[in-house]
């Protein structure tokens, strides 16, 4: 099977998400921009969650451009990865409904952790597939931001009890830690084509 199959599957609902995501969003019964005020939590929870599914968006993308080959494997795997970013829906719109309250912080926080799982397993898929010396383990590295990623998780999802902010403070730190591209990935791709 051809690597532009799945990603236009992927692409399709990774699209879905976010629109789902943005028509969760309630408009307001009032002309003014105080009525916008108790939207501000649902506002903030959307914002971080489009930053996320454009991160695995993104990433995909290289991932993508760096398989030679899909198989049976490649595709379970992949689909384990949409099955939990189609969950961020639900977990963004509890949590902004709720005011960040802890139970629908620390729920986004794993569904975002099971995301990274999901992911890395992915990418494992992937280099086995296109073996130690492929133009993916060299686009890869040694993968030190996607552990410290499932470690801010971790420490996040049980702060969440002790502080919603402290969590969503290392939810944003792992935003943070992949919203700049690996120069890297983007040269390597470029060299393949």
């Amino acid at each position: 099977m051809q690597q532009n199959r799945m990603e236009a599957f992927s692409d399709g609902v990774l699209a879905i998400i976010i629109t789902i995501m943005v028509l969760e969003m309630k408009i307001p019964h009032g002309p003014e921009f105080a009525d916008l005020k108790p939207l501000i939590p649902v506002v903030i929870s959307y914002v971080l969650s489009f930053v996320f599914l454009g991160i695995y968006w993104n990433n995909h993308h290289h991932l993508i451009h760096l398989i030679r080959h899909v198989d049976g494997t490649l595709l379970w795997a992949n689909l384990h990865l949409l099955f939990w970013l189609s969950l961020v829906p639900f977990v963004t719109g509890w949590m902004g409904e709720n005011d960040f309250a802890a139970t629908p912080v620390a729920l986004y926080g794993f569904v975002l952790l099971m995301s990274a799982i999901a992911w890395t397993i992915l990418l494992r898929v992937a280099l086995r597939r296109e073996g130690p010396d492929s133009k993916l383990a060299q686009a890869t590295g040694n993968y030190q931001k996607g552990y410290w990623s499932m470690a801010l998780y971790l420490i996040g999802i049980p702060a969440t009890f002790i502080s919603p902010w402290l969590a969503g403070a290392c939810y944003v730190a792992v935003a943070v830690l992949w919203i700049v591209p690996d120069r890297r990935i983007e040269r390597i791709v470029k060299e393949g084509k």
